[in-house]
């Protein structure tokens, strides 16, 4: 493996939030994309087109963290995160995601160069 490639794992996380409204989920995106760089998105399709989404994914570089800060949004419900990347960048995105909401974790599996932090996120 490359040394670029080994870089990319260790700092690119991919959050996945499921449960939740759209709104919710542009609300958890948009302070994450205020401390990092927005890698990649899947955006959901415009309301009412086709069956609705349930879960949400964008990827986030975490080496240039720490962008901007922005007051904690309003959620109209629990959001479930899942996040997946590099130990230190999982742990980076779970603490921006603290500072922004109340989070409970409720289930950590580590692998042997990756992470996976599940997250139940609420408004503060």
């Amino acid at each position: 493996m490359s040394d670029v490639y080994d870089l990319h794992i260790d700092t690119d996380v991919t959050v996945q939030l499921s449960d939740c409204r759209r709104e919710d989920a542009r609300a958890v995106f948009e302070v994450l994309d205020h401390y990092y760089r927005l890698e990649d998105i899947e955006p959901p399709g415009p309301e009412g087109e086709g069956p609705l989404a349930t879960v949400w994914m964008a990827t986030f570089d975490t080496s240039d963290g720490q962008r901007e800060e922005v007051g904690p949004p309003r959620l109209t419900g629990k959001v479930g995160a899942l996040l997946t990347g590099g130990y230190h960048a999982v742990a980076e995105v779970e603490k921006v995601l603290a500072t922004g909401f109340a989070i409970e974790s409720l289930q950590s599996v580590s692998g042997d160069q990756e992470t996976e932090a599940r997250l139940l996120l609420a408004s503060r």
